[in-house]
């Protein structure tokens, strides 16, 4: 036969991950954190990281919709080549070796 006291489940001892964390809505940045992130990012020239840290601050955008935009949603009618694309036309100068 089993023990009772074996068969019945204990509880884990585990902390919560957010245990002594704010949660919540955190406070908007202050213009003085926003001119410090802005001119951090200048600074390591990461051109692409501050076009979007001004899209988001300027028009007030959450992280979560930054990250979800498109470039039609930025820039309508404006076509976009992807990186695996060749813009040389077949025949080219260049392509002859």
């Amino acid at each position: 036969m089993q023990d009772t006291e074996n068969a019945v489940p204990t509880a884990s001892k585990r902390m919560p991950w957010n245990k002594g964390k704010l949660t919540g809505a955190k406070p908007p940045l202050r213009p003085k954190h926003v001119w410090s992130i802005r001119t951090k990012l200048q600074v390591e020239g990461r051109t692409r990281d501050l076009a979007m840290f001004n899209l988001a601050i300027d028009s007030k955008l959450r992280g979560c919709d930054v990250v979800g935009l498109k470039i039609e949603d930025v820039a309508p009618g404006i076509q976009s080549i992807g990186r695996q694309c060749d813009r040389r036309r077949p025949g080219s100068p260049s392509d002859s070796k």
